[in-house]
């Protein structure tokens, strides 16, 4: 018998990105995509993608482990790190958070 686990949290955020920004912005996001995965056991997934019909779009799609994993992302010097690059380049971001339903 297998043990409950708590369904996965995911997390879409989308970024308006002024095109003579997008470069460092995209740095930025990889940095923090890189270092999500790598440093935080919780992570399981951590995509930045570029929606082919809106140049000035960018979107993370996250994946953790439960809420407590994410809540531990929103303290790591890695997220900081994006969040004063985000500031200092002046995007806006939307984001949506869901508690994914177990499908299996």
């Amino acid at each position: 018998m297998s043990e409950h686990r708590l369904p996965p949290f995911v997390v879409i955020p989308e970024f308006r990105v002024r095109p003579q920004v997008r470069t460092a912005f995209l740095d930025a996001a990889l940095d923090d995509a890189q270092h999500s995965l790598a440093d935080e056991a919780g992570c399981r997934r951590f995509d930045v993608v570029c929606p082919e019909s809106a140049e000035d779009m960018v979107l993370f799609y996250e994946i953790y482990d439960d809420r407590a994993a994410f809540d531990a992302h929103l303290q790591t010097p890695h997220l900081k790190r994006f969040q004063a690059a985000m500031k200092a380049l002046e995007v806006e971001e939307t984001v949506v958070r869901f508690a994914a339903l177990e499908n299996g």
